[in-house]
């Protein structure tokens, strides 16, 4: 895979990127967020496929990103198709912070060492491509605006932005509240993007452990919510997580 094209999860987390406080909108459920945005983009790649409500891989070759070469691994792993829901709520958490990690060996973001309280030391993360980040909103702006059918990977960015909660962030207020509406409408355009999506939902509002009926639809995640373990999803216990809620909230 190539490095000149940006993938979903790094598009995701530019997106949740304050460019004023250089935290992150929705640090909790966006980890969920990048696991969904992983099977997307692994999807477009060719290397996994739906099969139902679970994901079956149909090509090991690795697409030379290792962060998704791990993640296709994994599922290979697995040996037979898992239920999206069960690897998104996984213990694959951290993500957010490789993605960071990532993004600044790629000079996209830089970080800003500073402290809590004048004693807690924190990390804030400043966009350095600025002009990357507006073409990506930029993207989702004209899907919103025109109503014409956004490619797929526009398509499941809007998808996930919405399933994470990023709504608000990207449209703020009342005024936009229309755009909301239609950034939520759009997860409708990709098949793949949409699964996930519901999936990040499912998995905050703890219903993974019912199949997904065919066509039923998501609620809006409570923004207020945490990714608690839930029946049928493995969950592992959050070490470090303090140190992470300081640097990136």
């Amino acid at each position: 895979m190539g490095r000149s094209r940006r993938t979903i999860p790094e598009e995701l987390l530019l997106l949740a990127l304050d460019p004023a406080t250089g935290t992150t909108a929705q640090p909790q459920s966006l980890d969920l967020g990048l696991a969904g945005a992983q099977l997307v983009e692994l999807a477009l790649a060719g290397r996994i496929a739906p099969d139902g409500d679970r994901i079956a891989v149909v090509m090991a070759r690795p697409t030379g990103d290792p962060t998704l070469d791990s993640a296709l691994e994994l599922l290979r792993r697995r040996g037979s198709p898992v239920r999206a829901v069960h690897w998104i709520g996984g213990p694959r958490l951290g993500l957010r912070q490789i993605y960071l990690a990532h993004l600044e060996r790629c000079g996209m973001v830089h970080a800003v060492a500073g402290q809590m309280c004048g004693v807690l030391p924190t990390t804030r993360y400043q966009a350095t491509e600025t002009a990357i980040s507006r073409d990506i909103r930029a993207r989702l702006d004209s899907a919103i605006r025109t109503g014409v059918p956004p490619d797929p990977r526009t398509a499941a960015l809007a998808a996930l932005a919405h399933a994470v909660g990023l709504g608000k962030h990207l449209y703020p207020g009342n005024e936009g509240r229309s755009s909301r509406s239609r950034l939520r409408d759009l997860i409708r355009h990709d098949p793949m993007g949409g699964l996930v999506a519901h999936a990040v939902m499912d998995v905050q509002n703890g219903v993974a452990a019912q199949p997904r009926r065919s066509g039923q639809g998501g609620a809006a995640p409570d923004n207020g919510s945490r990714h608690a373990a839930t029946a049928g999803v493995a969950m592992q216990p959050h070490h470090g997580l303090m140190a992470r809620a300081v640097a990136h909230h």
